[in-house]
């Protein structure tokens, strides 16, 4: 992957900060995103301010992110080797409480911004003849659990899953693989933003008998970025949690 370019949405805490660090640590040209600006400097700052990687603040749910994203990796990379739509919400919220503006929330952040971003990316790849795109799913897409109401952002998610299938159906001719990465539990922020104050008190939904680190997301997703022969695909990492349990 070295000189490759690999644009990583989300990218400023979490899952999407630790990829980012193990592209640029493997001389990548990186493009980190986030919504979050001051959390965007500050991750970039915290990775050295490396020369191989830059950001750029946006939403992406909003349409034109994705573009400008692209834009950039061409402008100043010259290519869009790999894209990785990290960025996302997630909370839970019991069915018979979700509204209207729950829904739209999930289904522009986790959706629209993966749809439209992969939309601008495989623009660029089908001139290129070549590419990766790797969305961030969940097993709890496959796996579903009673005592964590999430119908909202599963449901996005689980379009993402779809979504992956059907464009590496449509695509693989092009040579441009798209796959999914569905992580278990992952030691990252968002734990304490719903209000699960010791993720490893969740140790027990894992055959391992523990929860998974963010950097081993990203050893994942750089499997993916540089294997030719794989698409379609939504590779669990989860420490068993979809095979069986533990009682």
């Amino acid at each position: 992957m070295k000189n490759k370019t690999v644009i990583i949405t989300g990218a400023s805490t979490g899952i999407g900060k630790a990829i980012a660090k193990h592209f640029i640590e493997r001389e990548s040209n990186v493009i980190m995103n986030s919504s979050n600006e001051e959390n965007l400097k500050a991750a970039y700052k915290e990775l050295g301010s490396p020369s191989n990687a830059m950001y750029l603040f946006g939403d992406i749910s909003k349409q034109e992110t994705g573009k400008k994203l692209i834009a950039l990796a061409l402008d100043k990379f010259n290519a869009v080797d790999v894209l990785i739509n990290n960025a996302g919400v997630f909370s839970p919220k019991p069915f018979l409480d979700v509204e209207e503006k729950d829904l739209d929330l999930y289904w522009n952040v986790n959706l629209k911004g993966t749809y439209f971003t992969s939309q601008a990316a495989i623009a660029a790849m089908l001139k290129q003849k070549s590419g990766s795109i790797i969305n961030i799913g969940t097993v709890l897409v496959e796996h579903a659990i009673d005592g964590f109401p999430a119908t909202a952002p599963l449901t996005s998610k689980g379009a993402i899953h779809s979504l992956t299938r059907q464009l590496a159906a449509e695509f693989g001719k092009n040579n441009i693989k798209i796959n999914t990465i569905a992580p278990g539990i992952i030691r990252s922020p968002l734990q304490g933003k719903i209000g699960i104050e010791d993720a490893d008190s969740l140790a027990g939904l894992h055959l391992l008998n523990r929860i998974g680190e963010a950097n081993e997301i990203a050893e994942a997703a750089y499997y993916l970025a540089t294997s030719n022969f794989v698409t379609g695909e939504t590779i669990n990492v989860a420490g068993g949690h979809t095979v069986g349990h533990a009682i």
